[in-house]
């Protein structure tokens, strides 16, 4: 079993950039794909983007491709979201999650395992 606690959100304006970090404990960290998720007021969650175990492969939403970048550090046991030229409608809760199930391709939408309790972004317009 894994716990992931997300840190990082907070309000910026658009056009600016934001740093999600997702911490790991439990069991072997390197054994889990992340993924990222958000949930904005009054709208299901949606998929932001997935890293593979190792690293890499990444997959991402086409709302956030080419603004947003995934990350891990295997040996910090942590996965990052850089979150760039923000918008408005990035605004939401943003949740880590963690599968060890295996996937083919480089966008895995879940199931995933193992959930964060989220970080609130918003970006002012």
């Amino acid at each position: 079993q894994v716990q992931l606690v997300e840190s990082g959100g907070g309000l910026v304006q658009a056009g600016g950039s934001l740093r999600l970090s997702c911490a790991a404990s439990g069991r072997s960290f390197s054994s889990y794909s992340m993924g990222w998720f958000r949930q904005a007021p009054g709208k299901e969650r949606e998929f932001v983007g997935n890293i593979w175990r190792t690293g890499g492969p990444t997959g991402y939403a086409n709302s956030v491709k080419g603004r947003f970048t995934i990350s891990r550090d295997n040996a910090k046991s942590t996965v990052s979201l850089q979150m760039n030229s923000l918008k408005a409608e990035d605004t939401a809760v943003y949740y880590c999650a963690a599968t060890t199930r295996h996937y083919l391709g480089s966008v895995y939408l879940g199931p995933y395992d193992y959930w964060g309790q989220g970080t609130q972004v918003t970006v002012s317009s």
